[in-house]
């Protein structure tokens, strides 16, 4: 992080970084919780900002920034600093995963697990993800979701199996994930009909 929690440590750990990006990139994810909030963090942050924005301009084409995060909150960031939006004049905005491609980055973590899902557990997960894709919001998780649907599932999998006599634990049985490992993914909706991922800890299955 660029943020510390004492006055001036902020300026260290920013220029840190800014050295170590050199002849390269220095890349800030979630760039706007560095304009968010009040009292002292906001204060470290811009600290932060306005030790970028200088080095920027002293270091012109010797290294280059690249901040990201959620639309709506990067427009707030951006909108923050007349130097922000000066500076930053190239946008690149990245659009959502589709459900099917929810389910592709899904096989492919479960490949890299060794395992697969079967018929009836593809079909569960496709639909869990066309639901969460029709009413994502701008915090919508994408991949991030994908991999906590997924190591879910192997764990659900891997607690099955351990539950099995060792000698009933068949090479196929090993390689494949079934209904049972997730169906705990289901579709909920809070007062306000919003989707919520639906982990049900702690229930016998």
């Amino acid at each position: 992080g660029l943020v510390a929690g004492y006055v001036g440590q902020t300026a260290i750990k920013t220029g840190d970084k800014i050295n170590e990006a050199m002849g390269g990139i220095l890349f800030i994810d979630e760039a706007y919780s560095l304009a968010s909030g009040k009292g002292s963090q906001y204060d470290f942050g811009s600290e932060a900002i306005q030790i970028i924005l200088k080095r920027m301009e002293d270091n012109r084409g010797k290294f280059g920034v690249i901040v990201a995060g959620y639309t709506e909150n990067m427009e707030e960031f951006i909108n923050s600093n007349p130097g922000l939006k000066s500076r930053f004049d190239k946008y690149f905005q990245f659009e959502d995963y589709s459900a099917e491609e929810m389910f592709v980055i899904a096989q492919s973590i479960f490949t890299k697990e060794g395992v697969r899902p079967d018929e009836a557990a593809s079909n569960h997960l496709k639909n869990y993800f066309n639901y969460l894709h029709e009413h994502r919001d701008q915090h919508f998780g994408n991949a991030r979701t994908v991999r906590q649907v997924v190591g879910e599932c192997v764990k659900n999998q891997n607690l099955r199996l351990a539950s099995m006599k060792k000698e009933d634990r068949t090479k196929e049985l090993l390689e494949t994930v079934i209904f049972d490992d997730v169906k705990e993914f289901e579709i909920k909706e809070d007062s306000h009909g919003k989707v919520k991922l639906g982990f049900k800890f702690g229930e016998n299955k």
